[in-house]
């Protein structure tokens, strides 16, 4: 599962991840990464942040640049029986007061909407090599 998470990662990222993520920077356990999130169209917001790898169970994410001036998110992997749960949290912090909270909250509202697609993505995926496996 860890594997499955950490695939837009890769040494070899597919063509369809290139896309979405570029690895900028990789180090042993830990690289930076632009992330591309679609807005309308052809218009697309680029975040930059650290992404640091502890095999096998976690993965963090910290913003460098982007829209607000502070994102910190973590994956939990947590292997109980056949199964792996996956745990998701994120903090999003603004300046600026009442308008940063304003823009907060506009940028939160598209960050989970892209955070749910991944997850969702990830969860296909995973099924789907379940079921591959269970029939083979």
């Amino acid at each position: 599962m860890f594997e499955l998470v950490t695939a837009p990662y890769a040494e070899r990222t597919t063509r369809a991840m290139r896309e979405k993520v570029r690895v900028l920077e990789r180090g042993h356990d830990m690289m930076l990464a632009a992330h591309y999130t679609p807005i309308r169209g052809r218009l697309r917001a680029t975040t930059v942040e650290t992404v640091r790898l502890t095999r096998p169970e976690r993965v963090d994410f910290r913003l460098v640049r982007g829209p607000v001036p502070h994102v910190v998110e973590s994956f939990v992997l947590d292997v109980r029986g056949t199964g792996t749960r996956l745990d998701y949290s994120g903090e999003l912090g603004t300046d600026l007061w009442a308008a940063g909270r304003a823009w907060g909250d506009l940028v939160a509202d598209r960050w989970q909407a892209t955070v749910a697609a991944s997850l969702d993505a990830v969860k296909a995926e995973a099924e789907r090599r379940s079921a591959r496996r269970a029939s083979g």
